[in-house]
């Protein structure tokens, strides 16, 4: 895929969702020059650090992305510079921290289940980098303007009751990740279409800058 339509791509993913459909999914930005600026930013893989492995999907939000990378350069450097140099097939199941960091890496080998058994979710303090290595997770993104909480954080964590209706669903395959900053409301683990609902997934909650 040539860089202009990866571009472009990116810049309507990053668009304010009214301007696509009804509801919001996601961080809300009308500034139509800084959209522009951070869906090149993360389209030239500035970010990369050497990770070659995967693409963002399309449903990150290139501003949220760019300005959290731009305040935690460190950080971020470092989740990707380990995950490029991990054979994250071979990887032993189960917590693993990144040297010289705060961060910790679970590697989940799970399975998907049905939507009314997973619980919407979204985090105030932290970013969840999610990258199903082996197989295919189905994740849902839910309205904010149809969704309500349902109890307080605890701690960094809080749930909602939402319009499944109003819901997008996304799935991901081992070459893309999902971010998911504290305004996307998201849904893991769901079956996806296929007769296989078992995967292997890299969980990473990244510190979420103010």
């Amino acid at each position: 895929m040539k860089l202009k339509t990866i571009i472009l791509s990116l810049a309507l993913s990053a668009m304010p969702m009214s301007a696509m459909a009804d509801g919001v999914y996601t961080r809300q930005c009308d500034d139509k020059a800084k959209v522009e600026m951070a869906s090149g930013w993360m389209a030239s893989g500035a970010w990369r650090n050497g990770f070659e492995k995967a693409e963002p999907h399309e449903s990150v939000n290139a501003i949220d992305f760019y300005e959290q990378y731009s305040k935690n350069k460190d950080q971020w450097n470092a989740m990707f510079r380990w995950l490029e140099n991990t054979d994250l097939l071979a990887i032993p199941g189960g917590k693993h921290p990144i040297e010289g960091t705060t961060l910790v890496v679970s590697v989940e080998d799970s399975q998907n289940g049905p939507l009314e058994k997973r619980q919407s979710e979204s985090h105030r303090k932290k970013i969840d980098f999610q990258y199903a290595v082996k197989g295919t997770e189905r994740f849902g993104i839910i309205d904010h303007e149809t969704s309500v909480p349902n109890c307080e954080y605890r701690p960094d964590v809080i749930h909602y009751d939402y319009d499944k209706s109003k819901a997008r669903f996304y799935d991901s395959t081992p070459d893309k990740f999902f971010l998911f900053f504290p305004e996307d409301w998201h849904i893991a683990k769901i079956n996806n279409d296929t007769d296989d609902q078992n995967i292997r997934v890299i969980v990473v909650k990244l510190d979420y800058v103010e």
